[in-house]
């Protein structure tokens, strides 16, 4: 077997696990108000188990009533134990294992819901109020609460549970020196400050059958905070709560009080593995049976940890969104079938998080996440020719679709290669996955048996030749012209024209447009050695980056020392300068080129609407044919397109 370390069993206490992947606890927006488990959570987490998985980890589910928010899973009262028993009675039924985590989210609770309790070791600013620290009889309520909920987990069924001490919760945070200012018996020495975590442990283990095991979440060091924990303080904890009881580690990074929190769902700006080296460590020093997390979304990688010893097992948690048959794939060997995950981070974070943008996770390679009922692929009655034009990822997700339906695609695209802007995308700094899984993508729309033919683009006597029966228009967009005086002359080049490697440009490069294409141009041209400004009209660059790309992002562009001018309107480009006016004054800004990155619009496909009009032929315009748009949405609506035909 090709990966015969990642499918060996593994036995925690008296849990016998047949492989060493975790899928691992997630927010999912899948819960009921009020934190009941949902139908819909149920199999979403039914579809891993059967996809291979070895065990699944609950999302953090709230153990203490008065500091539970309300859209949280929920374990802190028995009211909450007819679904949970429904959920692991449907998961053992086809064969895999339950994880409970148990949480208590301190601040992160509060910032959730406004009507939770916030529990903190010290004094905290939260917004515009101060939160005093926990008393101790506070402290000793949520202790007895992580024992009760352990209970409950025990009835519900679940094979073990997870303590999270890690991420900023409430835990870490008495455990870091950074947080927990106290001078009681939970402050100061290590010893101390880790004594809240260390009696709710206890208090754990009491409440459970000696053969469950606990597992606990931890980070491998504080980031981006000042007297925060070093790796040997977390090795120190780790040995203490060995002996309290836990048998796993489950070694994160990450917290919610600074720029670290981009490590907890870490976007494609971090390498993969980043965090392997830690647990390796950890691993060794404590002796522990322990679990690697950190963009470990390739099973080669997956095997390469474990074989190595650096850990027992590993957490791989996005790539089984994005594809939930990973494990299933991996052990059978056909790895270039399984749909990877780009830690694009557009679904998994940014899309459900924003206000009124989608009531649930979400990805953008699997249109079906959390939706996996709903998506019960169905048979067509009818089969029908059906011409897709346009090649990148919306028309071959499209394709694919409805070749699995038992439609006949032929998919059509004007340049000599599939993947369209994604191509482009996997062209800037640290996003060469993305176009990695464009060129996959299309492969496997081949291997799939969908008719491509390519340097093709659609006409109507091309129409006119295959007569198709339907007609989905995937042409995508092109870059947007500026229009002001001088935006014509030869050194005014556009974002595509220089990621797709057509100019060469050097000295001083002016980037108008602070958008996140603006920002991939300037530091691929940085890395080129080039001087670049970025100018932005409005009163940020990187407005429409999710959260922890732009800090990555944000990052970068100040390691690389590229300057960004906000509040910038471009005037005029002559010769070796641009006019630009910002704050009520001219200024002149010297450069050698000029790049445009000022948005983009849909290309021109009058031709295939008339002639679809005139022939009545069924016509469907998806993705930034309609207007320019984010991957997610451009995929979601060619699926759901192909899946109504």
């Amino acid at each position: 077997m090709q990966f015969e370390h990642v499918f060996t069993p593994i036995k925690i206490r008296g849990m016998e696990l047949t492989n060493r992947v975790v899928f691992p606890a997630m927010a999912t927006n899948l819960i009921s108000d009020g934190g009941f488990v949902t139908d819909q959570l149920t199999h979403y987490h039914v579809v891993r188990a059967l996809g291979g998985n070895g065990l699944n980890i609950t999302e953090a589910a709230s153990v203490h009533t008065p500091s539970a928010p309300r859209n949280f899973m929920a374990i802190h009262d028995d009211k909450f134990l007819p679904g949970l028993k429904r959920f692991n009675k449907a998961i053992h039924e086809v064969g895999g294992k339950t994880c409970v985590q148990l949480w208590q989210g301190g601040i992160v609770a509060a910032g959730a819901d406004p009507n939770a309790l916030c529990i903190m070791p010290s004094e905290t600013q939260f917004g515009e109020t101060v939160i005093p620290g926990a008393t101790v009889e506070t402290i000793q309520e949520v202790v007895q609460a992580f024992g009760e909920a352990a209970k409950r987990a025990v009835e519900a069924g679940f094979d073990c549970v997870e303590f999270h001490a890690a991420h900023g919760y409430s835990p870490h945070s008495f455990l870091s020196a950074a947080m927990n200012k106290r001078t009681d018996e939970y402050g100061g020495s290590l010893e101390n400050r880790a004594r809240y975590s260390l009696e709710c442990i206890e208090a754990i283990r009491r409440n459970i059958p000696e053969e469950i095991p606990i597992l606990m979440r931890i980070v491998a060091h504080d980031d981006y905070v000042e007297n925060g924990l070093s790796i040997e303080d977390i090795i120190e904890f780790c040995k203490m709560a060995k002996i309290a009881g836990v048998d796993a580690l489950d070694v994160s990074r990450g917290n919610s009080w600074s720029a670290a929190v981009k490590f907890e769902v870490p976007p494609i700006d971090l390498p993969k593995g980043f965090n392997v080296d830690n647990a390796a460590r950890i691993k060794k020093e404590t002796g522990m049976i322990t679990i690697a997390v950190g963009r470990i979304n390739d099973p080669m990688l997956a095997e390469e940890i474990i074989s190595n010893e650096k850990a027992d097992m590993v957490v791989v948690g996005r790539a089984q969104l994005a594809d939930p048959e990973f494990c299933n794939k991996a052990r059978a060997g056909t790895v270039e079938s399984i749909i990877s995950c780009v830690g694009c981070n557009q679904g998994c974070v940014d899309r459900y998080t924003l206000p009124n943008e989608y009531p649930h996770l979400s990805c953008m390679r699997n249109p079906a996440l959390g939706r996996e009922q709903e998506f019960t692929l169905i048979k067509t009655e009818h089969p029908k020719k059906v011409l897709i034009a346009g090649g990148g990822l919306a028309g071959i997700e499209a394709s694919i679709q409805l070749k699995e339906r038992g439609h006949q695609p032929i998919l059509c695209e004007k340049s000599e290669q599939l993947g369209g802007q994604f191509l482009l995308a996997g062209a800037a700094p640290r996003k060469s996955e993305m176009r990695e899984a464009a060129i996959s993508r299309g492969i496997q729309a081949m291997q799939a048996g969908v008719e491509v033919r390519l340097s093709t683009p659609v006409t109507p006597s091309l129409l006119e030749e295959l007569q198709p029966e339907a007609v989905i228009v995937a042409t995508g967009a092109k870059p947007s012209t500026l229009t002001i005086p001088g935006a014509t002359l030869p050194h005014v080049k556009n974002s595509f024209e220089v990621l797709a490697g057509k100019t060469n440009l050097v000295g001083k490069v002016v980037v108008i447009g602070g958008g996140l294409v603006g920002l991939e141009v300037a530091e691929y041209l940085a890395q080129r050695n080039m001087q670049v400004t970025v100018l932005e009209v409005l009163d940020e660059v990187g407005r429409e980056l999710g959260a922890f790309r732009k800090i990555c992002v944000l990052e970068s562009l100040y390691q690389s020392k590229i300057p960004t001018i906000t509040n910038t309107q471009c005037i005029e480009i002559k010769e070796g300068l641009i006019t630009v006016a910002k704050d009520g004054e001219l200024q002149d800004i010297a450069c050698d080129y000029v790049v445009t990155a000022i948005g983009s619009k849909p290309r021109d496909h009058e031709e295939i609407k008339n002639y679809c009009m005139n022939n009545e032929i069924p016509l469907y315009i998806i993705g930034d044919a309609v207007k320019a748009r984010r991957a997610i949405d451009a995929i979601e609506e060619a699926v759901e397109v192909a899946r109504n035909i």
